[in-house]
This record gives structure tokens, sequence and C-alpha cells, in this order.
């Protein structure tokens, strides 16, 4: 990018004239093709979401993620009635559109208005949800969310550096690996160094074009398999952006 300098010759930050910040996440439904994303709601969500999770038999879900394992249906609704209400993170359930059941969750988190930044986290896709295209999908309709309806500069995702999964899943979604931070949490008793990614506004137009061919009906062949990979489509988007 060009270089700018202010009056002392020194380098500086490239000027955002017009920035006056980004609005908070609404709690509005997401439609796609494969899934819809609803404002997480106990009383309709938890007990679809619970025998979801039951599908996860030996917890492998839960390794990661801040909360859990929970050892019955009572304690999770407990978690989802106070996370439903929270001003941050904002969570939604994610709804299989063949079935109408919720299969999963994700939420935006660390949520900076004024500079234009937000996460997405928390995510729980369960075992009825991974590797499916409504998983992509709802990827997908939050970053739209976040860069088209609400203009944010900055799109993160965190996870824990020993999470290979999670550090596969940013790459093929398209987020930038950005570094490690040492020792930053302590969770469940056991330190976690996180590894940070992140997904930037000017990327996104030619993220959101990847993604649509991927999504798009002609990209799934009779058997449900991928005529192109969404990873191909990405890393061909973001070469010319990122080098």
């Amino acid at each position: 990018m060009t270089e700018h300098r202010n009056r002392l010759n020194q380098p500086i930050g490239f000027p955002l004239p017009d920035w006056r910040g980004a609005p908070r996440p609404s709690r509005t439904p997401m439609q796609g093709r494969f899934c819809r994303l609803e404002p997480l709601d106990p009383a309709r969500h938890a007990d679809q979401l619970w025998d979801a999770i039951q599908l996860d038999r030996d917890g492998r879900n839960w390794t990661y993620l801040p909360v859990g394992p929970f050892d019955a249906a009572a304690a999770f609704r407990v978690w989802a009635e106070t996370a439903s209400v929270g001003d941050d993170p904002v969570f939604f359930a994610i709804v299989d559109q063949a079935t109408g059941r919720a299969v999963g969750y994700a939420s935006f988190m660390r949520i900076d208005p004024k500079n234009g930044v937000i996460e997405v986290g928390h995510i729980n896709f369960t075992p009825a949800l991974q590797k499916r295209p409504a998983a992509t999908e709802a990827m997908f309709l939050m970053m739209r969310r976040v860069f088209d309806e609400l203009g944010y500069r900055r799109y993160e995702w965190k996870c824990d550096s020993c999470n290979a999964p999670s550090r596969a899943a940013a790459a093929r979604l398209g987020f930038a690996y950005e570094g490690l931070f040492r020792q930053a949490v302590v969770t469940k008793g056991r330190n976690r160094d996180t590894a940070w990614f992140s997904i930037l506004d000017r990327e996104w137009p030619a993220l959101q074009i990847a993604f649509e061919r991927w999504l798009a009906p002609e990209n799934f062949a009779p058997d449900g398999s991928q005529r192109e990979s969404l990873s191909a489509l990405t890393k061909a988007a973001l070469a010319p952006l990122r080098g």
C-alpha cells in the first residue's frame, strides 16, 4: 500500500476522513439456501441443539470451547438462557433448512463499533452440521452481515493454537493468519496460546464472489460433491490482494 506521511515526514496510516464507526449487530435472522441463522432462543433452540450435541459422543467439540461439556440438557439450557440475552457475544442458532432444526451456533463477539472491528466466535458445529454446505453458508452469511450490512472494517477469527481443525477452517474461509499470542488465556485450567486471523473490508468483495461461486447449485454434483473447492476459490480470489 502507498505510504502516507505527516507534516513531520513520519510514516502514518492511510487516512479515513469519512469514518464514523459502525452499528452494533442486530438480532435479526440471516437467510440462506442451506441454512438460516436465528437469534438464539432457548425456548425454540435449546432442546434441538442438545439433541444435535449428543451426536458428538466423545465430547470432542467442547475441548477448545470456553464452556462445557454439560452433563444434562437442563444445564445446557441454563447456559443458553444466559447466552441469549447478552450484548456481547450476540449468539445465533444455525438452523438446517431441510429439517428446520437447530444444529449448531455461533456468535458475533468482541464487538468494537468505534473501530469497526468484530470477531466470530463460540462456534459449535455439531456432527449434524459438520462438513456440510450449511456450515460454510452460515459463515458466509455472518461475513455478509458484517461487511455489507454493517460496514465493519475488520473481521476476526481467533482460536487455540492447538485447534488444528479451527485453524484449517479459518484458512479455507479466507482468513489471513496474523500470528500467535503466547500465553494469552487460561482456560479450563490450562494455558492457551491464541492464533489470530482476519479478513479486511477491502478483501471482502473478492471473497464474496468466491463464496457465491462455491455455494451456487451448479458447483454441486448430483452426489453432493463439490466441483470446485472453497479453498481453491478463496486462495485465487485473495492472491492479487495479499501477494
